[in-house]
């Protein structure tokens, strides 16, 4: 019996744990993500990410948004979630904003360009 694929391509097997929890397709997932994580999880993701995106950024530059693979496209979803968790991390050192008051963001419509 073989192994199911992973939902990254093979280069980036050492991210796959990480892949369930933080490949996620849209802005709300990730904030939600983001805000259901402790520090210590992002943290974690944070520092095995870190390293690895530039060279994540240069696998998903060899394709056209168009035609991204399926695990090209969950990797670009990765790097999303570690854009969201960086200030988290490199900054608060909280999965929230401190001392400021509840706040939820929740967008109904794309920008338009």
């Amino acid at each position: 019996m073989t192994a199911a694929p992973g939902l990254l391509p093979s280069e980036f097997a050492d991210l796959e744990r990480f892949a369930e929890p933080w490949c996620l397709a849209t802005e709300g997932e990730r904030w939600a993500q983001r805000h259901a994580s402790s520090i210590e999880e992002m943290r974690e993701f944070y520092e095995a990410m870190f390293p690895r995106v530039d060279a994540a950024l240069v696998y998903c530059d060899g394709f056209s948004l168009d035609d991204l693979p399926d695990d090209a496209r969950n990797l670009m979803y990765l790097v999303f979630s570690f854009v969201m968790v960086s200030f988290p991390v490199e900054v608060w050192n909280a999965p929230r904003i401190p001392d400021v008051g509840d706040a939820n963001l929740e967008r109904v419509a794309s920008p338009f360009i």
